[in-house]
C-alpha cells in the first residue's frame, strides 16, 4: 500500500458539486492499493498514518502526531499512485489493486484508523470523480509505501 500524506488546516471533498464529507486541523491522506497487498501492509500503514510526528509541538519541532492532537484525516482513495511512466508517457497501472478489493482495503483502512484513535476519518467516495479543496499547513508531505519497510 501507498500513501501521500499532507498537513492541512482544512480539507473538503465534492462529487458532483455537492459537499461529501470536510475537516479541519489533520491530515489529508492519499491511498493507493496495490496488487498483492496483505493484512501486514494495512496494519503497518495505519501505524504510521496515526503516529505519524508531523503536527508542532509548543517549541515548533514536528514532535505530535494526528491522535496527540486530536486532528481529524480525509482519506481519498487513489489508484494513481500505482502509475508506472517508466516506458513513454501515458501511465500503467497494472500493479494496482483491482476495484473490489481495493475497496474494500480501502474501506478497512479507513474503519482501522478510527479504531486506531484518530478522531475524525472523513472518506471520499471509492472511484468517484472527486473535487478536494485542501490549505496545506507547512507545507508538510510524506510518502509512505508498505513495501519499502
Amino acid at each position: 500500500m501507498k500513501a501521500v500524506i499532507q498537513r492541512v488546516q482544512s480539507a473538503c471533498l465534492s462529487v458532483d458539486g455537492k459537499l461529501v464529507s470536510q475537516i479541519g486541523d489533520g491530515l489529508v491522506c492519499y491511498l493507493g492499493v496495490g496488487k498483492g497487498d496483505s493484512e501486514d501492509d494495512l496494519r503497518w500503514l495505519v501505524k504510521k498514518t496515526a503516529g505519524l510526528r508531523i503536527f508542532p509541538d509548543s517549541d515548533g519541532k514536528m514532535n505530535l502526531s494526528l491522535i496527540d492532537c486530536g486532528f481529524e484525516a480525509l482519506v481519498v482513495s487513489q489508484f494513481t499512485l500505482y502509475g508506472n511512466v517508466k516506458k513513454g508517457f501515458r501511465p500503467s497501472f497494472i500493479d494496482a489493486e483491482e476495484p473490489e478489493a481495493a475497496r474494500l482495503m480501502y474501506e478497512r483502512f479507513c474503519s482501522e484508523l478510527a479504531a486506531a484513535g484518530v478522531k475524525k476519518v472523513a472518506t471520499g467516495i471509492f472511484a468517484a470523480d472527486m473535487l478536494i479543496e485542501q490549505v496545506n499547513n507547512g507545507p508538510v508531505t510524506i510518502l509512505l509505501d508498505s513495501q519499502q519497510t
